[in-house]
């Protein structure tokens, strides 16, 4: 400090002459932090696009599927809280084989006014857990199905084909978890 120069306060400016020089480094940290946190939300926002099992067509059959008995079949539409619409399958399903089941693929096959497949989501089966207040549902791992053992499930579809004739789609079973 020289004896001729008061030391500045606290609030004075400072001469930029006598400034330390700063460090990149911690701006280079900021940046790449920002970086990752972006390519983080980018790939947590990004959903996989669903494989297209069976080509054109539907995917075959599991070979247990055979063993899984769907039934009493039910559809249902009702408006969703962000102003979409919401398709619903509800029915049964029996387990007729020896296995305990502990997880269910299922192709559903919606078909348009030509006849043509418009649609092949391809989702897991869930049980319904509760019906009252509302349906509530889980997956199968949960509450796995016995043989034997009849158990309501329900397909929840935010999307359907816009072209789909209304008539029930074929739900297919493409993949069996059992022990």
């Amino acid at each position: 400090m020289s004896a001729g120069r008061p030391q500045p306060g606290l609030f004075e400016p400072h001469d930029p002459a006598e400034r330390e020089p700063r460090s990149p480094v911690p701006w280079i940290v900021a940046a790449i932090g920002v970086i990752g946190v972006l390519i983080g939300l980018i790939v947590m926002a990004h959903r996989p696009s669903q494989a297209n099992p069976g080509g054109a067509g539907m995917a075959p059959a599991d070979p247990y599927a055979a063993s899984l008995v769907i039934s009493n079949i039910q559809m249902s539409q009702a408006n969703s809280a962000i102003g979409g619409q919401n398709t619903y399958i509800d029915g049964q399903i029996t387990n007729k084989g020896q296995e305990t089941v502990t997880a269910i693929t299922v192709q559903v096959g919606f078909t348009g006014f030509t006849g043509q497949l418009v649609g092949k989501p391809v989702m897991p089966l869930s049980l319904i857990r509760t019906r009252e207040p509302y349906v509530d549902t889980e997956p199968v791992r949960v509450a796995p199905i016995l043989p034997n053992q009849t158990r309501d499930f329900r397909l929840i579809f935010d999307n359907v084909p816009q072209d789909w004739n209304q008539n029930y789609p074929e739900i297919r079973v493409i993949q069996v978890v059992g022990k």
